[in-house]
């Protein structure tokens, strides 16, 4: 892998095993990233965000496990069908991941450059010096004092110094698939807006292809070129991000923009979703998974998964995406009369 991949997720279920069974996280999910993109993924909490972002590695772990479905990568074919010493291999090399809570990937007992050196040697690095070298580079170019950054253990460097450095593990074995699972959580407004142009930044010059899982829709808007909203395990729509925060089509994705606090005019027009996201024992079985929170819900939507309907560049899944806004009027209004 030289250049940007593409990725395409097909058909994708992942369950978890409970009490009740295995019920799904993720269920039949399609998906696909543009080489030389960055795609963020959006949704509340327990939509399956991670989940899919852990799928792109094939590394979901039990009592979950991957139950249907394929994610082809470019250069490297299924990765559902790796395992072993390629899959440990692809990780890494191919495939750079930074996780949601930065401190929770570094060893609390080493050094970063110790972790670093590690990394080189399960993958084969034989120079060390030009990798050290290319480290302090990368640390460099986010603003950092390379050669302190790695003498120091996770405890001496702030949120948004182990964020930076994550983000430098990842890319410092030069993958070129990067997936950041909320790299902005629970960083001031300030270092969150340098990690933003660090990945913009990083993205161009690397000529990455990138995915970025975020529950904030504004980080999103800030960076991404491609949108994909997640709720209860299905994607629900998916397209250029200008398009879908313009003019979205399905109505989730109409209740997270509406939800946004203003910072001027009338505070309020932000509205919260009514009712609570499913859980995996909640989410139903059969019908639209946002039902129950959905005002132009209608009575195809109890009983039939409603279609990906595309429209141009862009997918929803909404049984109502297919009606004239007449008859979605309509149905509206017989609902909540």
């Amino acid at each position: 892998m030289t250049t940007a991949p593409g990725v395409r997720v097909r058909d994708l279920t992942v369950v978890y095993k409970t009490p009740l069974g295995e019920l799904p996280a993720l269920r039949g999910v399609g998906l696909a990233i543009e080489p030389g993109t960055i795609t963020g993924i959006v949704g509340e909490s327990g939509s399956g965000k991670s989940t899919l972002a852990l799928s792109l590695l094939n590394a979901v772990q039990p009592p979950g496990r991957i139950a249907e479905g394929s994610v082809e990568i470019d250069g490297l074919g299924d990765v559902l069908t790796l395992g072993g010493e390629a899959l440990r291999q692809a990780r890494g090399k191919h495939l750079g991941y930074v996780f949601q809570a930065a401190q929770n990937s570094l060893n609390p007992l080493k050094t970063v450059g110790k972790q670093l050196l590690d990394l080189g040697r399960s993958h084969g690095v034989r120079d060390g010096r030009v990798l050290v070298r290319d480290a302090m580079s990368l640390l460099e170019r986010m603003g950092l004092d390379g050669a302190r950054v790695l003498d120091s253990h996770q405890h001496q460097l702030s949120g948004g110094m182990r964020q930076r450095v994550g983000i430098m593990l990842a890319l410092v074995l030069n993958a070129h698939l990067v997936i950041l699972d909320e790299p902005t959580t629970a960083l001031d407004m300030i270092t969150q807006a340098t990690i933003l142009r660090i990945i913009r930044e990083v993205h161009e010059e690397r000529g990455l292809t990138t995915l970025m899982v975020t529950h904030d829709i504004g980080v999103a808007a800030e960076v991404t070129d491609r949108l994909a909203v997640m709720y209860g395990g299905r994607l629900v729509e998916h397209g250029p991000t200008k398009d879908v925060l313009g003019s979205p089509r399905h109505p989730y994705t109409r209740g997270l923009i509406q939800a946004i606090p203003r910072l001027s005019g009338d505070i309020a027009q932000a509205r919260a979703l009514p009712g609570r996201p499913p859980t995996l024992g909640t989410l139903p079985t059969a019908g639209c998974v946002f039902r129950e929170r959905c005002p132009l819900r209608m009575e195809v939507c109890e009983t039939d998964d409603p279609p990906t309907v595309a429209h141009g560049d862009r997918n929803a899944a909404c049984h109502a995406v297919e009606l004239p806004a007449s008859a979605i009027r309509v149905e509206r209004k017989e609902e909540f009369a």
